[in-house]
């Protein structure tokens, strides 16, 4: 690592400190959370995924499963020949690897390695719709993660790799955000606003 690698990482480690700060303050974040769901699961209509990957909320970021619980229950009304699916991540830490295992309402969980709940003992499945926390994103479908490239990592692994949305809060948006060489820009990005990305 050269002096601007060192000083890009500062700059990015500072960046995220503020949008994380700036998230966990924000007043209206119940109005913005309830905005999100509608934006989801409008959006969400029509998708031809029946197996989708999320996250368990951390650090005050927006919760996907309530509105993905309701995409589940609506394909049972439809009567759709595949039952939807939804999975929620597993980190190994030793191999810096995540996998998705199935998540229902009331399944067993326990917390991972880095304290965070996960399914416990349920099957592995394999999404073609991926959603990810944004710490921030910027133009061009780019997103701020929390650093530890898990994702990215995980992405360039899967194979047919699944359809990535990012989602995040209108505070999150940073207009100058400057991708790395080993960032791979999201498919959609949707915010409490809707859909900001593509525009």
């Amino acid at each position: 690592m050269n002096n601007s690698d060192d000083k890009q990482a500062a700059e990015k480690k500072a960046l995220r400190k503020a949008l994380l700060a700036q998230r966990l303050e924000m007043p209206d974040r119940l109005q913005r959370a309830d905005m999100l769901q509608q934006v989801m699961r409008i959006w969400l209509v029509g998708r031809p995924d029946t197996v989708i990957g999320a996250y368990w909320p951390i650090k005050g970021e927006f919760d996907p499963l309530p509105a993905l619980h309701r995409w589940k229950e609506d394909g049972e009304l439809i009567d759709q020949p595949q039952p939807r699916r939804i999975g929620l991540p597993v980190v190994n830490r030793e191999h810096k690897t995540m996998t998705f295992h199935a998540w229902y309402p009331g399944c067993p969980m326990e917390e991972d390695a880095y304290g965070i709940p996960k399914p416990k003992d349920t099957e592995l499945i394999v999404p073609t719709l991926l959603f990810a926390p944004c710490v921030g994103y910027g133009p061009g479908g780019y997103r701020l993660g929390y650093g530890g490239g898990f994702y990215d990592r995980m992405l360039a692994t899967l194979s047919p790799k699944p359809f990535t949305v990012g989602l995040g809060y209108g505070v999150g948006y940073v207009p100058d955000l400057e991708p790395e060489p080993h960032d791979v820009p999201l498919d959609a990005i949707l915010n409490d606003y809707g859909v900001v990305w593509p525009v």
